[in-house]
């Protein structure tokens, strides 16, 4: 059995000798070669590019007025290319693109212009909201020039934006949050961008001149156009800025080294609580706390975290879930202090429900049920040479019956090939999830992606323990993913005794064999459909004795209609065979046996084309084990009442019809958002649960008061619906939390 500390120790010297042993290569340009001033792109017969950044000759005012010399002394870039609806062909709207820098940051601007203002679609004012769901306008940097990691920003016309970081061309974390300023414009034809964005907020290579990736992004929404500065294929509908491989060159830029790169932020909570479900009760209880968080630049591309006393009190609620399965439900990270590289701690490739989680942060502050204090931690994270690291640690305080725990993650990644890596992740938890001896996994993996549309993924892992049972875990996973065809095919196995205690797994003790077509032609010269899918799939887990647990073969039949909208229809063919009793309601058990069960069910997207609702509504029914079950839901659906509020409503209805019984779920929830300003808003979750017989309001106000700064006024409330009704207070808090961002 591998301990908890040659563990550490292992991948402790690989790290090293990793880091000891990382060199450089030398850049090659993947394109034409650089433009000769004035010039500031140059394409080729493929059509590549390589464009140059321009230095300041004076201070550039990120006013959303285009109005400085330098836009009449440097030419701009545009003749954008469609991605869709027709590859290949010109953007019909006119896009300029200006890209700047100076001793401090790198500035990116944006000239939209625009035939049919009134048309366009401008709803989102807040950070980080549905800017996908608006006009936008997008760039995307490759710092490292790697061809396979990135970071991208996004704003639509009102001044929303969004932000992520991009791992292998796949996984993105939007979460990130890097201090930059924006200002947004009209003028008579159109909109503008002007984006300043410092190089303290970004990592990159060491080294006074720079070469990066870059990608530019047009969206017209209400025309359901998109178009690059560059050409990308039809495969890559919408996510070209995901690509880096398809980048063009940025030369050029030159960033001074030397300077200090360090952050310090504290923050003060005061809080006044009432729990009624304590004994005894807390009645409006007083409380306060503080705590900070440092970032300090190691060198350009390798970071260290540390945080002392950290606080998420100010973190959005989750979205809750119906679950009438047997099986774990999956929730996301939100915390600020795990989210930036979040991608770098992420193992084993695409991942899907099915796939275990070796590394999920939220197992670190949540046990049982309960908010675990986190005493504080480090994180280490970055690239060295051709290797990615990140090395985590963080100890948590004990609370009730959960004892103390340090919780560690080391993970190592190594570029192969020009977008292919393999990769080597340990976890470990001084404290079992039961109480008892500390729990560690370690596992291997590899991505291998060729062109631009195949990729297979691979990894084995292992959960040490003392029962002597299967404790490991493998899959290999192959994806074809063109426009016209795609395949899929995977298998994975699952020990009985695999327990990723810092991860996350939904079911253990399964053998999967999973196999996908799709067929997606579209149709010349319509109006109506850009196109068609056609997808059959089928799913087979079996038990480590080779029993069968569950088999799903499902066909669909779907349309993209040319303004935006979806159709689907989809026919499931279900066998399940239950082990142990489920229990769906109160007084409702399905008992022990085998089932066969079939539903079909119909759905519609409105495109966010639609201004007054968007979203899904969908229809299923059919057999549900040895009854019937009706599910109607309405999701990521949201009414615009421009310029500042957005209701999105969200309903869930089960009905099931059993012999054992008869019974119904609703789940319903609304998010009520109103936008004061681009940088402060307030949002209302509110939620009831019939299963739970609760309802729960979260509300929040966030203002970003100075770049990188926050208040935070937050009130949570949740009442329980059965006893009493409404009126039964279960609990609630209000809560003001403020931060100030200190940069050296």
């Amino acid at each position: 059995m591998l301990s908890r500390r040659s563990a550490i120790g292992l991948v402790f010297c690989v790290l090293l000798a990793a880091v000891a042993s990382a060199q450089d290569a030398a850049i090659v340009i993947t394109g034409p070669p650089a433009p000769l001033p004035p010039a500031v792109i140059n394409r080729d017969a493929q059509g590549r590019a390589t464009v140059r950044a321009t230095r300041l000759a004076a201070p550039l005012k990120v006013d959303g007025h285009l109005d400085e010399r330098a836009y009449e002394d440097v030419p701009s870039m545009t003749d954008f290319i469609q991605n869709d609806p027709s590859p290949g062909a010109p953007a019909t709207q006119k896009t300029e693109v200006w890209v700047f820098f100076d001793d401090r940051a790198i500035y990116v601007v944006g000239k939209c212009w625009e035939d049919h203002l009134d048309k366009m679609i401008a709803t989102e004012m807040r950070r980080d909201g549905a800017i996908t769901q608006n006009d936008s306008f997008a760039w995307s940097f490759d710092t490292f020039y790697d061809h396979r990691n990135g970071v991208l920003f996004e704003v639509s016309p009102l001044g929303g934006r969004t932000d992520g970081q991009v791992t292998n061309e796949r996984t993105v974390n939007t979460n990130w949050n890097p201090v930059w300023k924006l200002a947004v414009g009209r003028f008579e034809g159109g909109w503008t961008v002007e984006a300043e964005l410092p190089f303290k907020s970004l990592r990159f290579r060491p080294g006074l001149t720079q070469t990066w990736g870059i990608q530019v992004r047009r969206k017209n929404l209400w025309k359901n156009e998109i178009s690059y500065l560059t050409p990308i294929p039809q495969e890559v509908l919408g996510q070209g800025h995901f690509r880096s491989s398809l980048d063009a060159t940025l030369v050029g830029l030159e960033i001074a080294s030397g300077s200090k790169n360090l952050e310090l932020k504290p923050y003060g909570t005061s809080n006044l609580t009432t729990d009624n479900t304590l004994s005894p009760a807390i009645i409006n209880e007083p409380g306060a706390d503080f705590g900070v968080d440092a970032k300090y630049g190691v060198t350009q591309s390798l970071t260290a975290d540390l945080t002392y006393n950290t606080d998420f009190s100010q973190v959005e609620a989750d979205e809750q879930q119906v679950n009438l399965t047997r099986f774990n439900l999956f929730f996301p990270e939100k915390r600020e202090f795990f989210l930036e590289n979040q991608g770098t701690f992420a193992f084993g490739g695409t991942l899907d429900a099915n796939t275990p989680v070796l590394f999920h942060s939220r197992t670190i502050g949540l046990t049982q049920g309960l908010q675990v204090p986190i005493i504080g931690g480090g994180r280490l994270s970055g690239r060295v040479g051709r290797y990615e690291v990140g090395v985590l640690d963080i100890q948590t305080d004990d609370i009730d019956a959960v004892k103390s725990t340090n919780f560690q993650s080391a993970r190592l990644k190594r570029d192969i090939f020009r977008k292919s890596s393999v990769g080597v992740i340990m976890t470990g938890r001084s404290v079992g999830l039961s109480g008892g001896d500390s729990r560690e996994s370690i596992g291997l993996d590899t991505t291998l992606a060729f062109y631009n549309n195949l990729v297979f993924d691979a990894y084995w892992a292992k959960t040490p323990n003392d029962t002597n049972g299967d404790d490991d875990s493998y899959r290999g996973r192959f994806e074809y993913a063109g426009d016209r065809y795609g395949v899929l095919a995977e298998r994975l196995d699952i020990g009985a005794a695999f327990r990723p205690e810092v991860g996350f797994v939904r079911r253990a003790d399964v053998r999967r064999n999973f196999g996908q077509f799709r067929f997606s032609p579209r149709p010349e010269h319509s109006s109506l459909v850009r196109k068609y899918s056609y997808t059959g799939s089928i799913d087979y887990f079996e038990n480590g004795a080779g029993r069968l647990d569950t088999r799903n073969l499902l066909g669909q039949f779907g349309i993209d209609f040319q303004n935006s909208d979806t159709m689907r229809v989809t026919y499931s063919d279900m066998y399940e065979f239950l082990p142990i009793p489920l229990r769906l309601a109160p007084g409702v058990s399905v008992p022990v046996g085998s089932y066969d069960y079939g539903s079909v069910s119909g759905s519609y997207g409105f495109g966010p084309q639609r201004r007054l609702f968007s979203g899904t509504a969908s229809l299923e029914y059919g057999t549900f084990y040895d009854g019937n079950k009706t599910t109607l839901t309405l999701a990521a659906s949201r009414s615009n009442f421009p310029p500042h509020l957005s209701i999105e409503p969200s309903y869930s209805l089960n009905k099931v019809d059993l012999p054992q019984g008869s019974f119904a779920t609703n789940l319903v929830g609304a998010r009520v958002t109103y936008m004061m300003t681009p940088l402060m808003f307030t949002s209302a979750l509110v939620q009831y649960n019939s299963v739970t017989h609760s309802v729960s309001a979260n509300v929040r106000l966030r203002w970003e008061y100075q770049p990188g700064s926050e208040l935070f006024v937050v009130y949570n409330e949740q009442r329980d619906t059965q006893p009493i009704g409404i009126t039964a207070l279960s609990n609630r808090a209000f809560i003001v939390k403020i931060n100030r961002l200190f940069r050296f």
